[in-house]
């Protein structure tokens, strides 16, 4: 480890010396990737730097003590130090190597999500609408945009289903692990008698790809155009401006109605398109890895059930890691990290362990 990390300095001090340099400023392609390099080695070199400060204190007390002839009260202190920095090194020792694990390259990606109501009706939909609210609520807090793709809304205020486009820095990085479903138990405002329901939305996060990520051959298209629709009526175009497209060699269909441009429309749904075949590509040259090694945060499967949200007792639960608390209401209304920061230190941990298999 300790080799890996002076060559990282090294690469850390090139890149700062070359961010200096006019002729690499002024090329603004490479300046952002070295930029984008900087910030990715930065954590890593601060965490470093700390660590050989305590292994140079750790060295120094135990070098000290081993020599022997301290007075009592010298001894006291340079054995506090010896104690102190022995934890440090430990304690750096395994952030080092959680930070030198191999990063996903979709981390800084955007992201489209899709949420589909599942088990239970009208009440899924509405849950559908209330899972649309907290992430859109969760990406305000984060300085993020979204912009909705494709909604199909019920009359009573839900979502049958609704597709979005979120926009920030690491939005995949910290949205990925929400593939799956999504329980909720609660009363329905439907249910006249008081009664606890359960019904389920399933959600799936696709890291948002460009042209270059995958290759569609524009005879594999077949483009619809139809008229868009809205609960109740509300919201009708007058012209087909929305699009279906589908991916003929897939079977993968898209579609976008949200603008009245039949241009714009065309535009979301391509770029939700090239997402959807991304994801699929990933799945199938990840699929032999993902059976050498489950990790502990689940396997991703859009089939498996996730996380409850259990309104009466205001308690959520993310099941792949066990964890629970009793602050539903703000975790609705996008306070949502401590349960998002969990999930992706069990994934670390998980991933550290079989690296060290």
């Amino acid at each position: 480890m300790d080799e890996k990390l002076e060559m990282t300095e090294r690469r850390f001090e090139e890149i700062n010396a070359k961010l200096s340099d006019i002729n690499v400023i002024n090329d603004q392609a490479q300046y952002k990737e070295l930029m984008r390099e900087f910030k990715n080695l930065t954590p890593i070199i601060e965490k470093y730097r700390l660590y050989k400060t305590a292994k140079a204190d750790y060295d120094e007390a135990e070098k000290l003590l081993n020599d022997g002839g301290l007075d009592k009260d010298f001894k006291e202190m340079v054995q506090a130090q010896y104690e102190e920095n022995k934890q440090l090194v430990e304690t750096y020792t395994q952030e080092l190597k959680l930070l030198l694990l191999p990063k996903d390259p979709d981390d800084d990606r955007n992201v489209i999500v899709e949420i589909r109501g599942g088990t239970g009706g009208d009440e899924a939909a509405l849950f559908a609408n209330s899972m649309f609210r907290m992430y859109t609520m969760y990406a305000q807090l984060k300085g993020w945009q979204t912009e909705v793709i494709s909604a199909n809304p019920t009359e009573l205020g839900g979502y049958k289903e609704i597709s979005f486009r979120v926009e920030g820095e690491s939005a995949y990085a910290k949205l990925k692990y929400e593939s799956g479903v999504h329980r909720v138990q609660r009363v329905p405002e439907t249910e006249a008698q008081g009664r606890i329901h359960t019904s389920a939305v399933t959600v799936a996060v696709l890291p948002e790809a460009e042209e270059v990520d995958v290759q569609i051959n524009p005879a594999d298209l077949e483009f619809q155009t139809y008229r868009s629709s809205g609960a109740g009526g509300q919201h009708i175009n007058k012209t087909e401006s929305a699009i279906r497209i589908i991916h003929k060699p897939t079977g993968v269909v898209v579609e976008c109605q949200e603008e009245r441009s039949q241009f714009k429309n065309k535009d979301k749904a391509m770029k939700m398109l090239y997402s959807k075949l991304y994801q699929a590509k990933l799945e199938e040259q990840n699929s032999k890895i993902a059976e050498q090694r489950r990790v502990q945060v689940g396997s991703g499967d859009r089939s498996e059930r996730i996380r409850t949200y259990n309104f009466p007792q205001s308690r959520v639960t993310d099941h792949r890691i066990g964890l629970t608390l009793y602050k539903l209401e703000s975790f609705m209304n996008g306070d949502c990290d401590e349960v998002f920061e969990a999930l992706a230190v069990a994934d670390s941990a998980a991933k550290l362990a079989a690296s060290e298999e």
